[in-house]
């Protein structure tokens, strides 16, 4: 025995749940013991089941090639072969959401990368640096289901992680935000595979991605919430206004952010002051050292022309945040360039960020 924690991959043969598979290979507390996927690649070996279409661009791990991959949708499969399992469905979000409370209703406990329960009021949508505090509503969740062991916890979309720990950052040093406009270039990779046709992509910047503005918009407002009695309350501020457009880059998502504080004037902090309290941002992942928290989250750039995705989205094992560009707005007070990985922190390696804290925090005892 190794000593591991055993764990499932829900969608194991998708491309999120392929990058878990991976980057789980070598995770010094999580081994994979249980794959599962939809009814046409049930009872296949792994490898058979991803053949052709294993898009990480390294060999499957052996551990799990010559795993029988399970019907997903047969929650009990899972009885037995693994303590908890991460969430990479691809399927309509009334049924990834039903599936993952049966999950969870069997005591298996759900670290989801979907969005299907990202709006349940008792459900922490986690950024481990920020909102860690919001895994005490897991015992009410327990209480509302009746559930022993299982519960969900969730990671929000992958373009918010290209600004929401600045924006912690600088409202935890008491600089509270105000308003924001927010446009982000996201990567083909986050349209998942086969993803955007290459017709549309190739010398072309598509303007428009379905949904994702909502999320932009919204989801930090939990994220920056608190949890009050039997769900997480939101947070009223800032304001967000965010573009969101699909560009032709395989991985990182770039955020171009302009924020207004809310303070007056002589109160607001100055350029030399933001970037001391981005640099010097810390949080319980990185106080716990949990194995994939990045040193430093947020990295800052002198560079006129950084940061670039092909350049800086390995930063920190691509799980920082990357800023640049840092000045003085002349609508609102100041404005910046952020960069994330968003198949890493912004996906699966984001997604076991929130594993580690949730193991460190007890929750799988």
């Amino acid at each position: 025995m190794s000593g591991k924690i055993p764990v499932g991959v829900l969608g194991a043969t998708g491309m999120v749940g392929q990058r878990y598979i991976k980057l789980l290979e070598d995770h010094p507390w999580f081994e994979v013991t249980y794959v599962a996927a939809s009814p046409r690649s049930a009872g296949k070996k792994y490898a058979d089941a991803v053949e052709n279409r294993w898009l990480i661009g390294a060999d499957i791990p052996a551990a799990v090639a010559p795993l029988v991959v399970e019907d997903a949708n047969d929650e009990k499969k899972a009885l037995g072969k693994c303590r908890f399992v991460f969430s990479a469905l691809e399927m309509s979000k009334d049924e990834i959401k039903a599936l993952e409370e049966r999950y969870a209703a069997e005591g298996i406990p759900v670290v989801s990368n979907a969005s299907a329960n990202r709006w349940t009021s008792d459900v922490p949508m986690l950024v481990p640096e920020i909102n860690f505090a919001h895994l005490d509503i897991i015992a009410r969740q327990r209480q509302h289901h009746g559930w022993d062991k299982g519960f969900i916890v969730v990671k929000p979309n992958c373009s918010l992680q290209t600004y929401m720990m600045p924006l912690h950052a600088l409202i935890q040093a008491g600089y509270p935000v105000k308003r924001m406009i927010v446009t982000t270039e996201q990567a083909v990779s986050g349209a998942g595979y086969p993803g955007v046709p290459s017709y549309d992509m190739i010398d072309n910047i598509v303007p428009f991605i379905g949904g994702e503005e909502e999320k932009t918009e919204k989801e930090c407002l939990k994220i920056l919430g608190r949890v009050a009695g039997d769900s997480i309350e939101n947070a009223s501020a800032p304001l967000v206004s965010s573009t969101c457009t699909r560009v032709p880059v395989i991985d990182g998502h770039t955020a171009i952010v302009s924020l207004e504080f809310d303070l007056p004037e002589g109160k607001k902090p100055s350029l030399a002051e933001i970037e001391r309290v981005w640099t010097s941002y810390r949080s319980v992942p990185q106080e716990l050292a949990l194995p994939s928290a990045p040193e430093h989250p947020i990295v800052v750039r002198h560079e006129q022309n950084r940061p670039q995705p092909r350049r800086d989205r390995e930063t920190e094992k691509g799980m920082a945040c990357v800023i640049g560009r840092l000045r003085e707005c002349p609508v609102f007070d100041v404005k910046f360039v952020a960069l994330s990985h968003n198949t890493k922190r912004g996906a699966a390696l984001g997604g076991i960020l929130n594993a580690e804290l949730l193991k460190a925090k007890g929750y799988f005892d």
